[in-house]
């Protein structure tokens, strides 16, 4: 499948916008309805378009506390990784978790009400996974770019 520069329109426009309706979308592109529609049909079913999302404003809801963790495994034996993953999943305070190279193995970005609060899943959830090892946290004081727009070349097509 090649995206071409009128799909590359289309996944920049519902990034920046998911609620645009059909015909918005069609005069942001410069092509009718029915073709707008078939193109992103046919980006969703390629997986190019996996879901859509409202974007909430944690603070405005209470958690304005952000923690970056950065663990390590005790081992890294395939059916401890796939319980640490396990685990990780039921904790809905763990928005994120990232696998790295280096020091750490993975990074979870967790969001929650204030400190306290941290603490209890520090010890009460995080703390109850026998498979983590070492554990770093930072705090996150400000988030000062969060884009959630891919960065893509819309000067040239993309083969999948």
């Amino acid at each position: 499948m090649k995206l071409d520069l009128i799909d590359l329109k289309i996944l920049k426009s519902l990034q920046n916008n998911s609620k645009i309706t059909n015909i918005e979308l069609s005069k942001v592109i410069g092509l009718s309805a029915a073709p707008t529609l078939g193109r992103v049909q046919k980006l969703e079913k390629a997986g190019v378009l996996k879901s859509y999302h409202a974007v909430i404003n944690n603070t405005k809801l209470g958690l304005g506390f952000t923690a970056l963790i950065h663990l390590s495994l005790v081992k890294q034996k395939t059916g401890a990784v796939a319980s640490f993953l396990e685990q990780i999943q039921t904790i809905n305070e763990v928005q994120e978790c990232l696998q790295l190279t280096g020091k750490f193995d993975y990074q979870l970005r967790v969001i929650t009400n204030d400190i306290p609060s941290f603490e209890k899943i520090l010890e009460e959830k995080l703390g109850l996974i026998e498979e983590i090892g070492q554990l770093q946290t930072s705090v996150v004081i400000a988030v000062k770019k969060n884009s959630r727009i891919a960065p893509l070349n819309y000067k040239k097509e993309i083969i999948l």
